[in-house]
């Protein structure tokens, strides 16, 4: 499914503690919020990367329901079957956003969050969802647009250059622009889209940026022109923008609702 972001042990133990910062606690809290289980229903959570909203979620069915978590990182999976251990009507497995297998109707509710901008096959995954939900069954997706991010630098062309290297691990950067139709075209009716906003100042230094930083400057290396040194230096000037107090990160994250009907 992805493009080149290796979710390894070391880089999913690093997403697992970012799960715990407050701004993905609030996004996960709207996540379920707007997926709402009810006790005994069936729900799949696709890309369940370490498990904290599984484990929501199979909070949420109770003991007559199931949630099903999907992943493709050995490292998630095994994180994820850990925290969701507590909790029998939960399972974790290996799967794919593009070969969900299975029956057909067979939940009532399916999740992704952050995950389908890394399917490069995008229109067929949303078509495997419609295929494995029932009739009135929901959906609660989740996805960033990259080309929207408002970034602070003193050095612009190469925050541009950066985020350029930084699109090649993505294979839809700007995929909220274009879900609505392609929901739509496979069947399913959207009944709401809402933004989720991550803001961050100088102060937040444990937040989503700070990830994002070391993330980046791993990832940019020897694509699109960058040097190790020319890495270190933008990571080097972000730090010097939190020192002066001028530092800014915003992007927006959409969440998109919809029914089989």
């Amino acid at each position: 499914m992805s493009t080149g972001l290796a979710f390894d042990r070391e880089m999913s133990s690093r997403l697992e503690k970012q799960y715990t910062r407050p701004a993905m606690v609030l996004r996960r809290a709207h996540a379920l919020a707007l997926a709402a289980p009810k006790l005994g229903e069936d729900v799949l959570d696709v890309g369940s990367g370490p498990g904290f909203l599984t484990a929501d979620l199979a909070a949420g069915v109770g003991e007559d329901g199931s949630v099903l978590g999907i992943d493709q990182s050995e490292a998630m999976l095994s994180l994820a079957s850990e925290r969701c251990a507590v909790w029998p009507q939960a399972r974790i497995e290996e799967g794919d956003a593009i070969a969900l297998g299975g029956e057909d109707g067979r939940f009532d509710l399916v999740v992704s969050t952050q995950v389908l901008e890394y399917v490069a096959e995008v229109d067929r995954a949303l078509a495997e969802i419609v295929r494995v939900l029932r009739p009135g069954g929901r959906v609660v997706l989740l996805a960033s647009d990259w080309r929207a991010v408002a970034w602070h630098s003193s050095d612009e062309a190469r925050m541009d250059r950066m985020f350029s290297a930084w699109e090649e691990h993505l294979a839809h950067p700007a995929l909220p622009r274009t879900l609505g139709r392609r929901l739509a075209d496979v069947g399913l009716a959207v009944d709401r889209i809402e933004r989720h906003s991550i803001i961050e100042r100088a102060e937040d230094r444990t937040g989503y940026s700070a990830m994002l930083v070391g993330a980046i400057g791993n990832f940019a290396v020897g694509r699109r022109g960058i040097s190790e040194e020319e890495a270190t230096a933008w990571a080097g000037d972000q730090e010097a923008l939190r020192e002066s107090g001028e530092f800014h990160f915003s992007m927006g994250q959409y969440f998109f609702c919809a029914e089989r009907r």
